[in-house]
């Protein structure tokens, strides 16, 4: 028997708890690897998906939770052995497929990888999807050709998990960040991290202009609508921005006019089915530019029974940073 936490819908009626579930009920999988799951975490997501604010879960009943980091038990893959540390994101784990919110998890082979020997299984917790997809937007950014040297780099969304560790990594790389949140007084928190001035995110998420005055280089945006909007349409000549979630929706009521007389770049930033290729990538840099301390600053811990709970203040943006989730397997 595991623990787990179990989001059933009958009929109308949806219920999210800790339930005792049978590891004969864990879902069978492609060259699967069966893992002690020892931490996982609460993203944006998750907690979609716990308070049942999103069509997340697309098959019932589901296990929560994308991410995972644990111990192979038994594997069908031969990449991995008995005892070996690994990850999960994505896939469409904690929607189609049982996820990590759990003590034991059963996983394609095809999905993982094995955890960079710097990390701890809860430091890969508190970087988790949030870190992984922030990483992915820094290395979008450098491949476009982003230098340090090229100007401000705006975050959006800054006080939550992809924005903290957006604005850790790229002060760490010698940018100058400015940090837009909706809780100013979280600026002390974002100064902390590497954030070089903050802004409140009402400045950016109102309708605005089709053209403004520019301001920034380079942005990682994981707000949306209106606020990628206004990112867009205050780019530098030849400036990008990666888009990688949306807090604010799922629009984009703007206008071609930045792209076309200012030639910017909008660059989309999936982490669900990224190639292993790129997932290898961002870990191996996550182990280097992340400073571990600046984690630590950002992340909470809580055992499994406070998941429902923190979800619901994670939706009503009361929470900061990352929260690490001790499965306790």
């Amino acid at each position: 028997m595991f623990k787990a936490i179990y989001l059933t819908r009958d009929d109308a009626r949806f219920e999210a708890r800790v339930a005792e579930l049978d590891d004969a009920q864990l879902p069978t999988a492609e060259r699967a690897v069966t893992i002690a799951v020892q931490h996982s975490t609460l993203n944006y997501k998750d907690g979609l998906a716990i308070t049942d604010r999103s069509p997340v879960v697309r098959r019932w009943p589901m296990v929560a939770g994308i991410d995972g980091a644990g111990i192979v038990q038994t594997t069908e893959h031969p990449d991995f052995a008995p005892g070996d540390r690994v990850i999960l994101n994505g896939y469409g784990v904690g929607e189609t497929h049982w996820g990590c919110l759990a003590e034991r998890a059963r996983l394609a082979g095809d999905w993982l990888i094995h955890c960079p020997a710097a990390l701890s299984s809860h430091d890969a917790m508190a970087i988790g999807t949030a870190g992984y997809t922030a990483m992915l937007s820094v290395i979008a950014l450098e491949d476009a050709g982003l230098t340090p040297d090229a100007g401000d780099v705006l975050v959006t969304g800054a006080s939550g998990g992809v924005g903290s560790i957006a604005v850790a990594v790229l002060s760490k790389l010698g940018f100058r960040v400015v940090a837009s949140t909706g809780r100013v007084d979280e600026e002390a928190y974002l100064e902390q991290l590497g954030a070089a001035e903050v802004i409140d995110r009402a400045s950016l998420s109102a309708p605005g202009k089709p053209l403004q005055k520019e301001r920034w280089a380079a942005a990682v945006d994981s707000v949306g609508s209106h606020t990628l909007v206004n990112v867009c349409a205050q780019l530098r000549y030849g400036g990008l921005v990666t888009a990688c979630g949306l807090a604010q929706g799922m629009d984009f009521p703007g206008s071609v006019a930045p792209f076309i007389l200012r030639g910017i770049t909008l660059l989309g930033i999936d982490s669900v089915m990224a190639s292993q290729a790129r997932r290898k990538a961002a870990w191996a840099r996550l182990a280097v530019d992340l400073d571990r301390i600046k984690l630590a600053a950002i992340t909470r811990t809580i055992p499994l029974e406070e998941t429902i709970s923190t979800a619901a203040d994670l939706m009503a943006g009361k929470v900061r940073g990352r929260v690490v989730v001790d499965v306790g397997a």
